[in-house]
C-alpha cells in the first residue's frame, strides 16, 4: 500500500495503477461503515483496478472550530485498516497541502443544500463540493463511492457531477448500522456511555414514524411530532432540525404524495448525529 501526503506526490503514486480507479472519500477514523465501503469499492474495481482511500479532515466543510478540533484523527489504525483491506493507495494530505494559503476558489450547490444540514450548517455543502471535485481531479478516478448515511451530501454531489459534467460514477452504499440500529459514525466514538445508550432512539423514532406513514398517516406535523417527541423523551438529545421533505428536490412538503425523506440532526453534548428514513407511498 503506497501512502501519499502531497497532491503533487499523488500523480506520480498513481501514474501506473490500474483501472478503473475507484475512490472512498473519507475524514478518517474509519470504522465498519468505512470498510463496507471500501470493499464495495474493491468489488467496483475487479482485478484490475485500483482503489484509492482518501484521509482528510476538511477544515472547509466544519462550522464550527471546536467541532474540528475535536475531530478524532487515528492515523495510524486508519493506515492499518486501509492495509488490511486491500487499498492500494491512500492519500491522507494536510490542509496546507490542499488548500493554498490565499484560495479563493470554491464549489458552491444553490438548491439542494438550502434545507436540512445545509441550513443547519451554512458553507457546509460548500467544503464538501469543493473538496469532492478537488479529489476527483486528483485521483482521476472514474468511480466514487460514497454512503446513504448522508443522503443530502450524496445527493448534492450528484448534482454537482451532472451540472459540471464531472465524468465520474458516483456509488451510493447503503447506511451501515451498529446491532442497536445507531448509524455508524466517526463521531459515535465522542458519546459518553449514556449518549450512545440513547442514541439508537434516533433510528427506532424515525421507524416509528414510517410505520405510521405506512398505515395511512400522511399529514407531516403528526409524523413530525410523533417522532419529534421520541427522540427528545429522555432529555439527552438536543434537536438540530428535523424535517420532512421531497426526496429528490429536498424541499419542505406539505403533502406527502411522493417519495419523501424524513431526516434528523441532533446533538448529544457537543457531538451532532445525523439519520433518515426515506418514505414511499
Amino acid at each position: 500500500m503506497t501512502v501519499v501526503t502531497q497532491a503533487s506526490e499523488l500523480t506520480a503514486a498513481l501514474g501506473n495503477a490500474g483501472q478503473p480507479r475507484v475512490l472512498v472519500p473519507t475524514m478518517g477514523a474509519l470504522h465498519h461503515g468505512h470498510l463496507a465501503l471500501i470493499r464495495h469499492a474493491k468489488i467496483l474495481a475487479g482485478a484490475q483496478g485500483t482503489v484509492v482511500v482518501s484521509i482528510f479532515v476538511n477544515p472547509m466543510q466544519f462550522d464550527r472550530a471546536g467541532d474540528l478540533a475535536a475531530y478524532p484523527r487515528p492515523r495510524e489504525a486508519d493506515l492499518a485498516a486501509c492495509r488490511a483491506a486491500g487499498v492500494a493507495v491512500v492519500f491522507a494530505p494536510e490542509a496546507a497541502a490542499m488548500y493554498a494559503p490565499d484560495h479563493s476558489v470554491t464549489v458552491s450547490e444553490s438548491q439542494l443544500s438550502r434545507n436540512l444540514c445545509g441550513a443547519a450548517r451554512p458553507g457546509h455543502f460548500d467544503g464538501v463540493c469543493t473538496v469532492v471535485l478537488k479529489l476527483f481531479l486528483l485521483c482521476s478516478c472514474q468511480i466514487a463511492v460514497f454512503g446513504e448515511k448522508d443522503f443530502q451530501q450524496l445527493a448534492v454531489i450528484r448534482r454537482m457531477v451532472r451540472d459540471l459534467n464531472v465524468p465520474v460514477v458516483i456509488v451510493a452504499h447503503p447506511t451501515v448500522r451498529e446491532t442497536n440500529g445507531l448509524a455508524m459514525s466517526s463521531r459515535n466514538a465522542r458519546l459518553n456511555a449514556a449518549q450512545r445508550a440513547d442514541a439508537p432512539r434516533l433510528r427506532r423514532a424515525l421507524l416509528a414514524a414510517q410505520a405510521a406513514f405506512q398505515a395511512g398517516t400522511r399529514r407531516p406535523a403528526e409524523l413530525l411530532t410523533m417522532a419529534r417527541q421520541a427522540i427528545e423523551a429522555s432529555g439527552l438529545a438536543r434537536m438540530d432540525y428535523l424535517s420532512l421533505v421531497d426526496a429528490d428536490s429536498l424541499e419542505s412538503v406539505e403533502h406527502v404524495e411522493g417519495p419523501a425523506l424524513l431526516a434528523t440532526a441532533v446533538f448529544y453534548g457537543e457531538v451532532r448525529l445525523i439519520d433518515h428514513v426515506c418514505l414511499v407511498p
